[in-house]
């Protein structure tokens, strides 16, 4: 494989997964570049929501497509936001202030601090793929009481790693993803397309 798409317009997104890819030697393309639309998202699981994204990238591009979808999950919101995190503030437009602001909102008083990053990666060789390689990575840790950092994105300035003293947007880049659910997902995934 010498080109895929991949399915976000996230920046943040865009550039670890770029940083990632490199040693591979894989051309990375995004699909604003392509000029293909973001793919609706109305599914309740990662899975569905990443397979959805791929599908769409692949279909419109003629490419092999790699699409994520993760977020946070909070202990004590039952998993929220989940795979609402893009959006958990609203949709007009997507803000990881005003989405940071609501969960220190929501959280204010409560003791249990417990939550995760999840991602799940999906890669279609095409649109139709009935095999697509699938990977994903888990990063455990609590939520801050105050935003630190202005490192990484989403969540990162809330998301306290107590072994560092700090929280993930904090992190230089490499000791980021030796540790993050991205980071993991993709080790995985690459794993997996050693093995091909």
């Amino acid at each position: 494989m010498q080109k895929l798409v991949i399915a976000s317009n996230n920046p943040g997104k865009l550039r670890e997964f770029q940083f990632l890819l490199q040693p591979l030697g894989i051309e990375v393309l995004t699909q604003a570049q392509l000029g293909i639309a973001e793919a609706e998202e109305p599914h309740v699981t990662f899975i569905e929501n990443a397979l959805a994204k791929a599908r769409h990238a692949s279909r419109l591009s003629g490419l092999p497509a790699l699409a994520d979808d993760s977020g946070i999950c909070v202990t004590a919101l039952a998993g929220a936001p989940g795979v609402l995190s893009a959006r958990y503030a609203g949709d007009n437009p997507k803000s990881d202030a005003r989405n940071n602001e609501k969960l220190i909102q929501v959280m204010r008083g409560v003791a249990d601090r417990r939550a995760h990053y999840y991602c799940v990666l999906v890669l279609l060789h095409h649109a139709d793929d009935p095999q697509p390689l699938i990977a994903e990575g888990e990063w455990h840790s609590e939520i801050a009481h105050e935003e630190h950092g202005d490192g990484g994105f989403g969540y990162d300035p809330l998301f306290w790693l107590p072994e560092f003293g700090k929280t993930s947007a904090q992190l230089g880049h490499d000791e980021k993803h030796a540790i993050s659910h991205r980071g993991k997902a993709m080790r995985m995934l690459l794993e997996k397309l050693k093995k091909m």
